[in-house]
């Protein structure tokens, strides 16, 4: 008989709640098992030590007999301390972008912080030439004024 060491689901929909058993790799996975070895309980926060409660004597003994436990449970045991850690690959490569999606993503980002830099210098160009034309106006108006009397003097 061929036993894996699993997780069989329990609790209500969106508050899942699993059993971490020993069960014949034939049987459903919510349905017969040998014996319950532990829980997880994924709602609760990562660091809480009732997260992922484990039997570990009955774990060993169950290994010991051939029980090979799933990919999610090895990651359980591994950081337990009972098994080494798997191997585990957070993405897969098929999943990862192409060559041509990647230069496509670049140029937009490039276009994005040209568009930036072009809008910031039109900003301080208009900025200046609002200053250039009060200092210009201010300037002006006492040669005027000179010219006014002046022309009022003849």
């Amino acid at each position: 008989m061929a036993l894996s060491i699993r997780m069989a689901r329990g609790g209500r929909k969106g508050r899942p709640h699993y059993s971490i058993v020993v069960a014949d790799r034939r049987a459903p996975r919510d349905g017969r098992f040998i014996e319950r070895l532990g829980t997880h309980n994924p709602l609760l926060p990562t660091g809480d030590e009732r997260r992922v409660v484990l039997n570990e004597e009955r774990i060993k003994y169950w290994l010991s007999q051939g029980a090979e436990p799933s990919s999610r449970v090895a990651r359980f045991l591994g950081q337990a301390g009972i098994i080494d850690m798997p191997k585990w690959q957070d993405t897969p490569k098929k999943s990862a972008q192409s060559e041509k999606t990647k230069m496509r993503i670049a140029e937009k980002e490039e276009k994005r912080q040209a568009a930036a830099d072009a809008a910031k210098q039109a900003e301080e160009e208009a900025k200046a030439a609002a200053e250039a034309p009060a200092e210009e106006a201010a300037a002006e108006s006492p040669a005027e004024e000179a010219a006014a009397e002046k022309g009022k003097a003849e």
